[in-house]
């Protein structure tokens, strides 16, 4: 039987629900504030989480926090007297699972219980089945092998089944859109609507009514009405690629529906309510563009619930052979011809190269081969880079660093590329570098590389 842990300071509300969950066949603990129910939560194994929004002492939104903080996966379901979304949405960024408006139904209050136990205990089996069979994260369609990845797809799998707002970052080409679909397709709103929108694919005079749809009449050419993107969303996600060069003027429209989930069509006087998770991507720097006065401080706050940075392709390149054996079995199939094989001497031209462009470049430079080659294994002489563009002399002298790469990451790579001569030896490393040895474990350190000793 489940165990569920009540937090209500009004005594008949708390007994009421004690009762009748408990002829539901549910365990119940109860708590008249949150820091007993923290001391039970300690104490107990606790199944889900019932607690009021404002409770004496600690406040529930700082319960729920704490909650969290101990058991991120367990659910907790917030009620409110009052009725705002603000105080509903608020609750559900920080990670409630679900809530209810006061006064509620006790057979309202039973569905949500067993709907949210229901969630727990599906992603428990499949976690369970994970172990047990000694697999690691797999998501259709995205090819994830080396420890950078499976970060990446450990986030997916701790964030998707929450309503919580999602930033995903890093350069363009690196996947943020398989990663914005997964994000779908693995939460409670998979059955719902996945709207795209490209921010800087649409005209800045167009990109208000594409989000927010516009009434007849609204402007020269608007003989109908239409429904922007955040209504096609509803009960659904909307991913909003490109976030970094929404317009200011936009960027207050997006920030009050994040707040309120509501807004008004251009040329429209009718507020519209809408469920949307937004998940939001950028290949710039927020923080940068803070400091510049070209991106809303509150809004970047509300938009980085969870941050997920996925990494360039020149930082896992212990993918590439499982990204060059999924493009080759796509391309092969769609042409109609037999998967086509690549030699150590084409693999190892794709190991050595940089990637600017991402697994983007490399899934056009694998479609190229395999549609030029007539042979069935691909060579080191079917493999065609892209250079990078030329530059005649009056543009100057040539670039220090490569095109698109930070001192830092330049930085990164060497110590890395030293490490891998050395065979992970790091005084032979530092040796090679001229640093000394705790030198080299200082910069490791700030690489995020572990250091066993």
């Amino acid at each position: 039987m489940a165990a569920i842990l009540i937090v209500e300071d009004e005594p008949k509300m708390r007994r009421l629900l004690e009762l009748n969950l408990g002829e539901e066949g549910f365990v119940t603990h109860s708590a008249e504030d949150a820091e007993t129910g923290l001391k039970i939560l300690h104490r107990e194994k606790i199944d889900l989480v019932i607690s009021d929004f404002r409770l004496p002492g600690m406040s529930g939104l700082e319960f729920l926090q704490a909650v969290k903080r101990a058991d991120a996966s367990l659910p907790v379901v917030i009620m409110t007297a009052y009725g705002t979304v603000e105080s509903a949405v608020e609750a559900m960024k920080v990670g409630a699972s679900n809530y209810v408006l006061k006064p509620f139904s006790l057979a309202e209050m039973v569905l949500v219980v067993r709907k949210e136990l229901d969630a727990r205990n599906l992603r428990e089996e499949n976690r369970s089945l994970r172990e047990a069979l000694g697999r690691r994260y797999e998501y259709d369609n995205i090819v994830a092998r080396s420890d950078r990845m499976q970060a990446v797809l450990a986030l997916i799998e701790r964030v998707a089944p929450t309503n919580a707002t999602v930033l995903l970052g890093g350069e363009s080409g690196v996947g943020k859109d398989l990663i914005a679909r997964a994000i779908h397709q693995h939460s409670l709103r998979a059955a719902g609507p996945f709207i795209k929108i490209n921010s800087t694919a649409i005209p800045e005079t167009l990109l208000e009514s594409e989000l927010f749809g516009y009434e007849k009449g609204a402007f020269s050419g608007a003989s109908t009405s239409k429904p922007g993107k955040f209504e096609l969303a509803d009960k659904g996600t909307l991913f909003l690629d490109e976030i970094g060069d929404v317009p200011p003027a936009i960027q207050v429209k997006l920030l009050r529906v994040l707040q309120e989930r509501e807004f008004e069509r251009l040329g429209g006087t009718k507020t519209l309510k809408v469920d949307v998770r937004l998940v939001a991507a950028t290949n710039r720097d927020l923080r940068a563009a803070l400091e510049e006065g070209t991106f809303r401080e509150d809004l970047y706050y509300r938009l980085n619930v969870v941050a997920i940075d996925i990494p360039p392709l020149r930082d896992h390149k212990e993918d590439i052979p499982a990204l060059v054996d999924f493009f080759l079995k796509r391309f092969a199939g769609e042409s109609g011809n037999s998967t086509k094989q690549i030699t150590p001497a084409a693999m190892k031209l794709l190991m050595d190269f940089r990637w600017p462009g991402n697994v983007r470049e490399l899934e056009n430079i694998i479609q190229r081969s395999v549609t030029l080659t007539s042979s069935a294994t691909l060579d080191a002489g079917d493999i065609h880079l892209d250079p990078s563009p030329s530059r005649s002399l009056a543009a100057g002298p040539e670039p220090l660093l490569p095109e698109g790469v930070t001192l830092e990451q330049w930085e990164d790579e060497i110590i890395r590329e030293a490490l891998r001569r050395a065979n992970g030896n790091k005084s032979q490393a530092a040796r090679a570098l001229g640093l000394s040895r705790n030198a080299l474990r200082y910069r490791l350190s700030k690489m995020g590389v572990p250091d066993p000793e």
